[in-house]
């Protein structure tokens, strides 16, 4: 072989080599394999930059953002557009966006002409993070309803835990938010109150960018959690229309009742038949948990039930008491107010805000105390254990191997 071609052969391998290849869009378990080949550099000319549908290279953009108590027309009329174009404004766009809706903090932007006279062409108003409304002051007054085109990119996340796993993902430089996420989804299996130092994670999910600027997670596609040396497995899939999580053998990880009614927060006193009361200085049975949080942290329903007393009940304080059914019942107490609608003889949802911490009734700081009642009797909430929810069927056993063969090969190197 000549020197040549040695060269060519060469040349092809490196050109090869320097094609790369990005994992993104997992949007569901048809696409979990999809990948996606980045394209060479073009040569073509690139677009103009556009900002809401509007070439930016034509306006002069000038941004800012609402401030409290600020009316629309306190925006429009120093931008040249009279009172009477306003009200036309507000009459004919009304359905597709109330302007009594503008909030502080939010962005806006005018586009004016690129002139001697800097007419205001456009205004937008960002409705939140992805929607907005755009008036056209070009030629007629009208507006629109647009949105901005989202992108969504998979990531793989994995860390030990030293003290929390909410400070965890911080130091690593992972949105604190996937906790969040990771204890709703673990809310049946895992304490996160007793979470170790060493316990580890490792989750694969979503995000959301606009205009390359990251904007949030979308969801969850599947993690591993080691908790005391035991490993909890979390896989997204999709059965009778519902997306749920389910564990490595196919049982569903939503169980009847959640571990715990408050997010990442600390027991400050057990279950006792013999504890020093903070306040009278007596010992006497304290039949619940206590959980330390900051006033107004929300409570949540641990089950579905309805609530059968949402009153001012004497040492308890404000409290709530929800019947799941015919065996069992739980209380929260010492609320600093309740959820929006809840009362006596409304139903409840598992998860469900039904009121928010607070020290009202006999307490010496903001805590819930929480209990719970098996045929009327107080147990221990801590060592009750709920029977799990429906598991993946027989006619999804297949698929669902699949997607466990899959997710496991990333979650376990």
């Amino acid at each position: 072989m000549n020197t040549k071609s040695i060269l060519f052969g060469l040349a092809g391998i490196v050109l090869i080599a320097g094609v790369v290849f990005t994992l993104r869009n997992i949007n569901s378990e048809k696409e979990v394999n999809k990948i996606l080949v980045e394209e060479q550099p073009s040569q073509k000319l690139s677009p103009p930059k556009m900002l809401y549908g509007v070439a930016v290279k034509d306006y002069i953009v000038e941004s800012n953002s609402v401030k409290s108590g600020t009316t629309l027309s306190d925006i429009l009329y120093p931008a040249g557009i009279s009172y009477s174009q306003i009200d036309e404004l507000i009459q004919n766009s009304n359905e597709i966006f109330n302007v009594r809706n503008l909030r502080p903090n939010h962005n806006y932007h005018f586009f004016f002409g690129n002139d001697s006279f800097k007419k205001l062409r456009y205004f937008v108003y960002e409705i939140n993070k992805i929607d907005y409304v755009k008036y056209n002051f070009a030629d007629s007054i009208r507006a629109v309803l647009g949105h901005r085109e989202v992108v969504h990119d998979t990531l793989i996340k994995e860390g030990i835990i030293n003290s929390s796993l909410w400070l965890s993902m911080k130091k690593s430089g992972t949105d604190p938010n996937l906790a969040l996420y990771l204890a709703d989804i673990y809310a049946w299996t895992i304490d996160f109150y007793g979470i170790q130092k060493g316990d580890k994670y490792k989750v694969v999910y979503v995000v959301n960018r606009i205009d390359s600027s990251y904007i949030g997670i979308e969801k969850v596609l599947s993690s591993k959690f080691t908790h005391s040396g035991h490993d909890f497995y979390a896989l997204r899939f999709l059965q009778d229309s519902v997306e749920d999580f389910f564990d490595e053998k196919g049982g569903s990880l939503r169980r009847t009742f959640l571990k715990a009614p408050l997010k990442f927060s600390r027991i400050s006193s057990r279950f006792s038949n013999n504890r020093l009361h903070p306040v009278y200085k007596i010992r006497r049975p304290h039949h619940g948990v206590d959980y330390a949080a900051p006033t107004g942290t929300p409570v949540r329903a641990i089950g579905d039930g309805k609530v059968t007393k949402a009153a001012w009940s004497g040492g308890y304080g404000r409290r709530v008491v929800v019947k799941h059914n015919s065996t069992y019942t739980t209380g929260y107490a010492h609320l600093s107010r309740y959820g929006k609608g809840i009362k006596a003889g409304v139903f409840v949802k598992q998860g469900q805000v039904i009121g928010y911490v607070g020290m009202s009734g006999t307490a010496t700081g903001p805590h819930l105390d929480f209990r719970f009642y098996k045929n009327g009797t107080a147990v221990n909430p801590l060592k009750v254990k709920s029977p799990p929810a429906v598991p993946i069927n027989d006619n999804n056993k297949k698929s669902y191997s699949q997607a466990v063969n899959y997710w496991r090969t990333i979650l376990d190197k």
